[in-house]
């Protein structure tokens, strides 16, 4: 009897510890499974994370090249400027003020907006000569603008004779003539100079009597002088 007890004893002893073994396992596994399942999850995480800051990363990048070709092309922009203005500077340094406020470049541009047919393009001539000779360039143009009619259609006395002032003479039915314009421009402002400004005639009034049998004569060159600073 006592013996069959002791058995049973021992055999309850080793289920229960089977029991207990495997229920131990069990909650093992589990465990293993759950810390794989969080481990999994924050490998992925991780991952995630590691991913969200690369992207920002590279966000931040791109950001940082875009403003940088932008302030390249901002400061090129400011180079470039300041380049338009260094040379603008240069220019009028290398360009004086020769008369009414204006360079012989200016003012010749001035002139030939004046001019048409024959005449245009002379009136970097007509600036420079009379500047040269004290003679002043509004009235030299005006006075060609009377004489010739070239502010529309110039005169025979340009197109066959180069005469610019209506200056009388010999060589062109009653009128000086000259072998090229040129010529006859700078024998114009040297007459001007020599028989009017040398005597202190130096405006169209004073000139009219002297210039001029008609006495209009210089209220339609001073109207040319008009039209030629408005212009």
């Amino acid at each position: 009897m006592k013996n069959n007890m002791r058995v049973l004893v021992s055999i309850i002893c080793i289920i229960s510890s089977c029991i207990f073994t495997m229920m131990f396992m069990f909650i093992n596994d589990n465990d293993i499974k759950s810390f794989e399942t969080m481990a999994s999850s924050s490998k992925k995480g991780v991952t995630l994370v590691a991913n969200n800051v690369k992207n920002e990363d590279t966000k931040v990048l791109e950001k940082a090249v875009v403003k940088e070709e932008v302030d390249t092309d901002t400061n090129n922009i400011d180079n470039t400027s300041e380049v338009e203005e260094i040379k603008s500077e240069e220019i009028k340094e290398e360009s004086p003020i020769v008369y009414d406020g204006m360079t012989l470049e200016q003012l010749a541009s001035k002139l030939d907006r004046n001019f048409k047919n024959e005449l245009f393009g002379k009136g970097y001539l007509y600036a420079s000569y009379s500047l040269e000779k004290g003679v002043d360039p509004y009235l030299a143009a005006a006075i060609s603008l009377e004489e010739t009619g070239c502010n529309y259609n110039c005169s025979n006395l340009v197109k066959y004779c180069n005469n610019v002032g209506g200056m009388v003479g010999s060589g062109c039915n009653g009128f000086s003539a000259w072998p090229t314009l040129d010529d006859g421009i700078r024998a114009f402002i040297d007459n001007i100079y020599r028989n009017y400004v040398a005597y202190g005639l130096t405006t169209a009034d004073t000139m009219n009597p002297k210039y001029a049998e008609n006495p209009m004569w210089s209220v339609n060159v001073n109207n040319y002088i008009n039209i030629i600073k408005n212009n």
